[in-house]
Parts: structure tokens; sequence; C-alpha cells
């Protein structure tokens, strides 16, 4: 054996494949180790055999014509794998190989060489790969580096309309819009220079295009994949026309809700701003009655006070602790109707600049003993609070409102928080609170762990008269009261509450960039009794009729009109001084106001004092007084009216 021979044995034995050899008459002339193998027989057994053992039956009778072809046509060649080429064992077995010939030329003639793989393995996972490929949710298109289809699942079919011949081997632009089409060849080449995994998104701007020209909204991943003709790209589509119209649904269905919630806020707002109104009005009739009610109540005790003295007190008695209770209950009424005021914005308020925190550490031992034992009070200030411009005494009825309010929620007990800080509103949150503004804020909020409020109970909370205690347990001004102030101060008030786990009611009030300045202290002297002379203008002829015996009984020469028309008449026919203009704010056919301003011109320098229960018509913004403006609230007692008189007469 020549050295070229035993080198061509070696590489024979050594081949990965099964190696068979047959001369031109059919006779298997060698065979490796591995045909051994592969065929189950020993090589004795093969060597000058007919190849067709090898051969399965179905294909026995048509092999030697094939195999002559291969000899008259020793042309390397490959036949490729497939069911339709298959082998047979010694022990009839079949299996699918693939078969790659070529010719050898030997000194005894022309020799055709089978090299046979058995592929049953990869026939396995094509098979397994084109079952996953045909259950595949989406549709999938594989395209070959010149752009051209090669594989097609039956997603596919059902989603473009093409049968699958008509899709093999057609440009994948087939299957894309018009509008993209010039572009997409370009694009198309950027994926096989970088074929990795991506998927491209979802959404209108990616679409698919069907076979009747219409088009859809598609999300696209992108894979490569390796085969023996090179790098494939895989395009999984899937349409997205349910997605993004269920997607719309909702954004329509939420933008709705929003507009809903909006609406019921704003239309809740107007129903407040309407019964404030109310409550400033009714207020103003009210507060009328309760000055003559409490006034006459005092003459009438003062009275007694001397008739007891001069004995027969017993007799007195009885009578002074009747008109005790009158006053009494004038007075609770007096603060129903600064309850209603407040909620109404129409109480006069005297706004300064200063720090939240300060005013709850200031009622915070009040709150202790207002809430009880039985409910923890705890607070929680934030630090370096923004200031904010408000009144400090209605901030500190807030705080009582409110807690009282809490502690009424949790009749065996609980915790009652009271947190501030600073909060930011930004554009889209206040879009959803009508009324707020946005910009700096500082928040104050008090929480209870209380049964908590339903729906319908939250949404009327705010308006006044509106309870859900027992009757006799509550006024139902509160929350209304807590609402007027916040909103008056230009905040805005909100209520979280889930039945069972307790309410959060929220204020935020704007901050400001002013400076604090200490409150001006408040001396209370005694009023000296004067002797001039009092224009008094007042539409209710109970409370002119008190007013004038006040100032009459205190040594003040009194002028008395029913009206601002009978005022002016009046002014014009007196030829001695008027000192002082003592006017009701809200008068029918002249308000109080323009009395003042045209008596003013008859009379330069008359002092002004206005008296109202409703002082809308003379009020600044944010419910603070005009300036030059004094005002006496009504109801007011023979002393407090002296006092403002003074005040005004030596300023």
């Amino acid at each position: 054996m020549t050295t070229t021979e035993g080198m061509f044995e070696a590489l024979v034995e050594t081949a990965p494949d099964a190696m068979v050899a047959v001369d031109a008459g059919g006779r298997i002339v060698l065979a490796n180790a591995q045909a051994g193998l592969l065929f189950g027989y020993h090589r004795s057994e093969m060597i000058g055999q007919h190849v067709e053992m090898l051969v399965p039956d179905g294909a026995r009778s048509l092999h030697p014509r094939r195999r002559a072809a291969y000899a008259a046509n020793p042309t390397t060649r490959s036949m490729g794998a497939g069911t339709e080429l298959a082998a047979r064992r010694k022990d009839g077995s079949e299996f699918p190989a693939e078969i790659s010939l070529s010719s050898i030329q030997t000194a005894d003639g022309v020799l055709v060489s089978a090299a046979v793989r058995d592929v049953t393995e990869r026939k396995r996972a094509e098979a397994k790969f084109r079952g996953l490929l045909e259950a595949a949710p989406d549709a999938i298109i594989g395209v070959d580096s010149s752009g051209r289809i090669a594989l097609v699942n039956a997603q596919a079919e059902r989603l473009f309309g093409y049968a699958r011949d008509e899709l093999v081997g057609e440009l994948v632009d087939l299957l894309v819009p018009d509008a993209v089409r010039g572009v997409h060849p370009a694009k198309r080449d950027s994926y096989f220079t970088d074929p990795f995994p991506r998927p491209m998104g979802a959404g209108m701007q990616l679409a698919g295009r069907r076979k009747d020209g219409t088009e859809f909204p598609a999300e696209i991943s992108l894979s490569s994949i390796e085969t023996e003709d090179g790098v494939l790209v895989s395009a999984a589509v899937r349409d997205v026309t349910e997605r993004l119209e269920a997607q719309a649904e909702r954004e329509r269905l939420r933008a709705a809700a929003e507009r809903e919630r909006i609406e019921a806020q704003l239309q809740q707002s107007q129903r407040l701003e309407s019964l404030g109104q109310l409550a400033g009005g009714v207020a103003h009739d009210f507060n009328n009655l309760l000055a003559a009610i409490l006034n006459f109540s005092a003459f009438v005790a003062e009275e007694l006070g001397v008739l007891a003295s001069e004995g027969h007190a017993e007799r007195y008695d009885q009578i002074l602790d009747d008109v005790g209770q009158i006053s009494r209950a004038a007075d609770r009424a007096t603060e129903l109707t600064h309850q209603l005021l407040a909620f109404g914005r129409r109480e006069v308020v005297a706004p300064r600049v200063l720090d939240l925190n300060h005013v709850v550490v200031e009622v915070e031992q009040l709150l202790h003993r207002t809430i009880g034992e039985h409910v923890e009070l705890v607070t929680s200030l934030g630090d370096d609070l923004w200031r904010i411009r408000a009144d400090p005494g209605q901030l500190g009825q807030v705080l009582m409102n409110l807690a009282v309010n809490g502690r009424d929620a949790m009749p065996g007990g609980g915790i009652l928080t009271i947190e501030t800080g600073n909060l930011f509103v930004d554009d889209a949150y206040a879009a959803g609170m009508p009324g707020l503004l946005a910009g700096r804020h500082v928040r104050i909020a008090v929480s209870d762990t209380g049964q908590g409020m339903s729906k319908d109970v939250k949404e009327r909370a705010f308006e006044p008269f509106f309870s859900t205690k027992p009757k006799g347990e509550g006024t139902g001004l509160g929350l209304a009261t807590v609402y007027g102030i916040v909103t008056q101060a230009e905040g805005h008030a909100h209520i979280y509450s889930e039945p069972g786990f307790g309410t959060t009611i929220t204020a935020l009030f704007p901050a400001t960039d002013e400076h604090a300045l200490e409150p001006e202290a408040r001396t209370r002297g005694v009023h000296a009794r004067g002797g001039e002379t009092i224009l008094v203008v007042e539409d209710e002829a109970l409370l002119r009729t008190v007013t004038e015996r006040i100032l009459n009984r205190n040594s003040y020469r009194v002028l008395l009109a029913a009206t601002g028309a009978d005022a002016l008449e009046l002014v014009e026919k007196y030829d001695g001084t008027i000192h002082l203009l003592l006017s009701d704010v809200v008068m029918p056919q002249m308000l109080g106001k323009e009395v003042a301003s045209r008596i003013s011109e008859l009379r330069p320098g008359i002092k002004v004092l206005y008296m109202s229960g409703y002082a809308q018509p003379v009020l600044a913004s944010q419910g603070t007084l005009d300036p030059g403006v004094v005002l006496l609230g009504k109801p007011f007692t023979e002393s407090e009216l002296l006092s403002k008189l003074r005040e005004v007469l030596d300023s």
C-alpha cells in the first residue's frame, strides 16, 4: 500500500459520515466503520453486495436506473435531505438521509462514493420548529438578504390575506404601506447589518398592508435566524387595532370621568357660593334683630337690678334669670350668625403674614382640653414653612372646628393627627381642583381614625346646616365655617375619606413672600361719655331705637334717619355741627358707602363709622376693610358701640 492510499484509507475511516463506494455494477467495494455502525452490518457483510441492500424497499426498483445516471455523469453533487431520500438498516428499519455523491477514478474504473448522514434529529427539530411556527399567535415572515420572503406561517396568511405561495419569493415590500414603501429597502438593509433581536414598538406609525390594500396598525419584533442559506430576518407582526381602540376607549372614559369629577366639584363650588350669599343675607337680618334683643335685654336687666336694689329682690330674681336666658340665647345666635358669615366669606378679617406652625402650637393645649382624654392628639409640623397671609384667629377657629369634628367621628377613641408642610401645586394638580391656583402653598391636614364618610356625605359635608349627627347635637356649621374661612383666605379645602378608614381634611393656603410683622397691641380703655352730635342712619326701626337710647343715655346728641335720602335731607336742613355719621352698610335704595360719600361732600371732615352684620359692600379683597373704613359689627353691645365711637371721634 502506498503512502497516499494509506492516508486516503485513514481519512475514510475517521470521517463522521458513513462512506460507501460502489462500482459500475452497483456492488459495494468500500465501506468505512461509520457505515457499519449506521446500517447495522459488519463490514464484511457489505463488501461485494449490491448497494440496493441499503435502499428502502419502496425505492429499490428505481435505484439501478438512478445509479446508472450517477455513473454516467460522475459530477460531485449533494442530493439533499428529506423523507423522499431514505436508507435501510440491516433490521429493515428506515431513516431519513442526506446523501452527497462524488466520483473516484481508480485503475479499475470509476467508483461512485456516497457520504450518508442520518438526519432524523434534524427532521424532528424541523418538524418541531414548523409546529411552533404554525401555532404562533403572531404572523411570522422570514426575509432573506435580498429582501425576499423565504418563510411564512399560517397566521401571516390570515393577517395579510395572501396564500403562502403568493408570498414566498416576493419582496417583503409587498406588505408595507404605500406611504413608506420608498424608504423601506434602506431600513430593511439595516436589519441585516445589525441582525440582533429587537422590537420595533407599536402604534399607528408602524403599519402593515393587506392584499386588499387596507392598512392596520402593527407591532413588529425582529430577530435573526441562522440558516444554511444565510441569515434570515424574522419579523413577528401583530395587529394592534383592537388594543389601540381599547386604549382610546379607556382614555375617552378616563377623560369623561375626569370631566364629570371636575364638573361635580365646580357645581359644588357654585352651590356653596350661592348658599354663602344666602347665608350672608340671612345673617344681616338676624344681626339687626339680635342687636335689638341683646341691648333691650341689657336695658331690662339694668332696670331690674335697680328695682332689686331698692327692695323686694326676691320678686326680681326669677325675672333677672329669665332675662339672662334671653341674653345667653342671643349670644348663641350671634355665634351662629358669625359662623354663617364665615361660611359665606362675609366676615371681616384682620389678615397678617404668619407662620402656620405658630398657630398650631398656640391652640394645641386648648385642643387637648377640647377633644378629651379618649382621643390622642399627634402633631407633625413641617420644617421651614413658607409664610402665609391669614387671620390667626380664624385659623384657630378652623383647627378647633376640625378637631371637634374629628373627635365626634371617634366616640370610642382614636388618633387625631395635625400635619403641616410646604406643597408646590403644579398645573396638572390644580386642574383637578376647581378654584385652586398653581404655585407655592402651605398645607395643613387634620386626620382622624374614625368611621369615615360615604360619598354622598362627603359631597355635602361643606354645606351649612348639613349634619349626620343626631338632632340637637350639632349645628351643621363646623365644616361650612372651615370652608368659608379657607376660601376667604384664597385657599382651597378638600376632603379625603373612606368608610371605615377615617377622614382627612386638607386646607391649602397660598404662600407669600411678605415679611411677618408683629401684631399691634390693642388696648381697651374706659370709654368717655361724649357730647358730640351723631347722625344715625339705619333702616331697621328697632335698631334705630336701641341705638338712639344708648347714645342719649351717654350724653350724645342724636339725629335719626331711616334711609339715605332722609339723611341727606336732614343734613341740608340742620344748621349745627354733625361730628360723626353712624350708618348701616346695607340699606335699600342707597348703600351706606354712597350715603357717607354724599354727606362728606356736604360736611367736609365729618367722621364716619359703619355698622353692619353683612359688610361686603365696604370690604376690599380677602374680606379686609377698605383703607380708612372703620366698621362696628352687628350685633353690638352698648360698651362696644361707645368704645368704637370714641375710637373714631378721638382719632
